[in-house]
């Protein structure tokens, strides 16, 4: 199960145009969305090390993207 909250997930279904949204879509949405966010995540990590710091910047996310 997803740690990200399924509201604010029918919320991003919602404004892309869906009218009915199943539990089990944003669930399954949820679920794709944490492990690509966690692929980021590592991604940005590795660059903030790179460049010899610990904290991770919106640069270093915008480039793991």
């Amino acid at each position: 199960m997803a740690e990200l909250p399924i509201a604010p997930v029918k919320r991003i279904l919602k404004n892309a145009g869906a009218e009915r949204i199943s539990d089990d879509a944003a669930i399954e949405l949820a679920n794709l969305l944490e492990e690509e966010g966690e692929q980021i995540a590592a991604r940005a990590t590795k660059l903030a090390k790179h460049a010899g710091r610990k904290t991770i910047t919106a640069d270093d996310v915008k480039l793991a993207l």
